[in-house]
Parts: structure tokens; C-alpha cells; sequence
């Protein structure tokens, strides 16, 4: 099918781009790499009359360090996260979480903040944003307001933007030495959503984990913070124990649906071998093998 009929607008500034959107209300749509709303206009799920390009403006695609934060422009795409040397070095979870999105085609085009904002429990980086302790910064009619990662998700497709706000960067406070960072994803194919992906950082001192935060891919209505999966590790050696009840926690808040790749109770018993395994991996960034 092709999409309905629509005027197209290319703002070249924020501001332009959100008196945009407050002139069209329901009827105006963001497109940014467009790999989630151009589907749903082709099978006429999604209809709006006005579609805003957020693309031309330039002060959405910056990746920087400001503040002992890393800030990311709403409009930075998947293949720039990956070639960002800056992330690379203080934030490698992103690159890692990246390379397993899809494929290259896809990442050329699809941006960081359209991942993030449009609430698809199987996108990747709600849930690393989740483990980063990333906030959001909404900007609107009135002022820009901070959204933490973990409030802006409220069910399938549905987040804390409000219909005349536009996400435009994401902020990450640079992680302290020793920490480890991972995230592994279980998929059928190359370029598929996770069946179960877990997301994990943890810090160490001393050989023992001072703080440690586990987030969930597509085992909910929404990515999930395992808090009781972290705090399972806080204190402890991380050794085999530690590990297990970490992950018995982390599938305890699962509530997946079952679909072509498996029945549920599959799905959660995933969650929990992806959050070991992301676990093992973190250890081994932070500076040490399994204890």
C-alpha cells in the first residue's frame, strides 16, 4: 500500500520544528529515519495530514561532552553512534548495543532519538538508556524539561512526550572508572527484533560491585529497569551466586507475550540467560574475570 495524502514540512531549526507542531496538534507526525512511522502510514495505521522532517536541522545531530555528561542529538543516526570515537571510549554499551540493531542500511538512516521516543518495547535503546541512567530532554511550548529514561516509558507505544513536545537530545553522565558495561541480545536473524536482550552496567571497588543496574528488551509492555536484578549484585563478588539471582530476579518481572519465535515462559527464561551473560561481560570490561 502507499501512504495517504500529506503535506511535508523541513523545518531547519528546533523552534521551527515545535511551532510546527503546536500549529498542527494531532495531525503532524516527526519523521526522522522513518523506519517505524513510514510502515505504519504505507498500511494506513498511521494517517497525519502534515509529516515534520526533523533531518535538516543540524543542532540535533551532535554527539558531545558537556558537563561530565555525554549529550546526543536527537537526530544523530545509528551509524554515527558507531563511529564516534568519543562514545567508543566513555560509553561503549552504546556501540554495542548499535551493532546488534538491524542492519547497516538501516542504521545509515535510523536515529538515536527515534529509536528511543517512539515507546516499541523490542527497540534497542530504551533499555541501554535505562541501564546509562539517561534522561531525556523534551523541549515544548514553554520550556525544555528532563525526562529520566526509566519515567518515559508508559506502556506499548506510549511515553511521557507530550503530542507538541519533540525529544532533542539524550544525556548519559559519563560512567566513573571501573565500570562495565553490556548488552546481549538474542534475535533469530540477522536484522529481527530481540526475542529477549538484557542491558547491563556495573561498577567495581575493590573487587566487589558498588552498583550495578540491569534493563530488559522486549519481555514487557515496555522496556524494564530490573532494579531488584541490580541490586542482587551490589555488594557481592559477582561470583556464580551473585550472578544467578541477578538473573532469577530480572525474569521475575518479565511478562512477555508469546509470538512466532516462542511461547513466553521461552522469552523470560532468555531474559535471564541474556542478563548472565551481560553480566559476565560487564565484569570482564570493569577489569576482572568471574569470581
Amino acid at each position: 500500500m502507499t501512504p495517504g495524502p500529506f503535506e511535508y514540512h523541513r523545518p531547519t531549526s528546533i523552534e521551527e520544528a515545535l511551532s510546527l507542531l503546536q500549529q498542527f496538534g494531532d495531525e503532524g507526525k516527526i519523521l526522522a529515519g522513518g523506519h517505524s512511522l513510514i510502515p505504519m502510514m504505507k498500511l494506513r495505521l498511521a494517517q497525519p495530514a502534515h509529516l515534520i522532517d526533523i533531518n535538516a536541522i543540524t543542532a540535533l545531530q551532535k554527539i558531545s561532552e558537556e558537563d561530565g555528561e555525554i549529550v546526543i542529538g536527537a537526530a544523530v543516526t545509528q551509524a554515527q553512534v558507531l563511529a564516534s570515537k568519543l562514545l567508543a571510549e566513555k560509553c561503549p554499551l552504546l556501540g554495542a548495543a548499535t551493532e546488534q540493531i538491524a542492519d547497516p542500511q538501516v542504521r545509515n538512516c535510523g536515529t538515536v532519538g527515534g529509536n528511543c521516543a517512539n515507546g516499541d518495547p523490542g527497540n534497542d535503546y530504551p533499555a541501554v538508556m535505562m541501564a546509562l541512567e539517561a534522561s531525556y530532554t523534551l523541549g515544548g511550548a514553554g520550556a525544555e524539561r528532563q525526562v529520566a529514561a526509566r519515567d518515559f516509558y508508559q506502556g506499548i507505544y506510549t511515553t511521557a512526550l507530550a503530542p507538541d513536545e519533540l525529544l532533542t537530545a539524550i544525556r548519559i553522565p559519563i560512567p566513573a572508572p571501573g565500570t562495565g558495561q553490556a548488552y546481549h541480545k538474542l534475535k533469530r536473524k540477522v536484522g529481527d527484533f530481540a526475542i529477549a536482550a538484557a542491558a547491563v552496567c556495573l561498577s567495581l571497588e575493590d573487587q566487589r560491585c558498588t552498583a550495578a543496574r540491569v534493563a530488559l528488551t522486549n519481555v514487557a509492555d515496555t522496556a524494564l529497569l530490573a532494579a531488584a536484578a541490580g541490586e542482587a549484585l551490589v555488594g557481592t563478588a559477582v561470583d556464580d551466586q551473585a550472578i544467578n539471582a541477578a538473573a532469577e530476579q530480572a525474569m521475575s518481572g518479565c511478562d512477555p507475550a508469546a509470538d512466532m519465535h516462542g511461547p513466553a515462559a521461552y522469552r523470560t527464561h532468555m531474559a535471564g540467560e541474556m542478563t548472565r551473560r551481560a553480566i559476565r561481560t560487564a565484569l570482564a570490561q570493569a577489569g576482572r574475570t568471574q569470581a
